[in-house]
């Protein structure tokens, strides 16, 4: 029979699973990456984002991003500053996609994104959303049956979250590389940077006009 904690544990994985496939920035990123770097990069992009998530559990397991909970100045300074970097995010993408109007190749090569950078836009994309934190500090407590050591099950919890999202930036990072050559073609190619970069700019608004949480 199921132990208690056992049955939190697959709660926890569906609730998990849900949250992993809803379209979201760190998707987004991942897919673009494949589109334009190739599935390798798209997971390192995707390696990325799981660290961060293993490094807001530590955090949550310490009771580290309670800060986050308890300090608006706190959640503000990082809310701002994920904010700009995924304005910044959408610059890149957009002064992409106009440079692109002036190419003479219908299927252009795939675009040097190298693996250092790639890693870490998914970890900066990741770290710098402090609904990361808050969703960790407030929602894996919920999955922890009292008299478990809290710090060992919210690492378990965890990395529950980050099999699943390895799981899921596999199958988008796969499934880019395989439509990618008609992605790549000069116009789609455009639309995909214009959707990508204005999808960045309403995530970074969407964070900037956020007073509370």
């Amino acid at each position: 029979m199921i132990s208690q904690q056992g049955a939190a544990f697959v709660a926890f994985a569906l609730v998990a699973a849900l949250l992993t496939v809803a379209p979201g920035v760190d998707s987004l990123l991942v897919l673009r990456t494949a589109v334009v770097a190739g599935g390798r990069i798209a997971l390192l992009a995707g390696l990325g984002v799981l660290t961060g998530l293993l490094l807001w559990a530590v955090a949550a397991g310490v009771g580290l991003a309670a800060l986050l909970a308890a300090s608006q100045s706190a959640y503000d300074v990082l809310r701002v500053a994920g904010s700009g970097y995924l304005a910044f995010l959408g610059v890149r993408v957009i002064a992409r996609s106009v440079r692109d109007r002036s190419a003479r190749s219908d299927l252009p090569a795939k675009a040097p994104v190298g693996s250092g950078r790639a890693y870490t836009q998914g970890l900066l994309t990741n770290l710098l959303n402090p609904k990361i934190g808050v969703f960790y500090i407030t929602l894996l407590p919920q999955f922890v049956i009292p008299g478990h050591p809290v710090l060992l099950v919210t690492l378990g919890l965890a990395f529950v979250h980050i099999a699943e999202g390895a799981v899921w930036f596999a199958l988008v990072s796969w499934s880019a590389v395989r439509i990618g050559a008609v992605l790549r073609r000069r116009r789609a190619g455009r639309v995909l940077d214009a959707v990508t970069g204005a999808v960045f700019f309403g995530f970074a608004a969407r964070l900037a006009l956020e007073g509370g949480r």
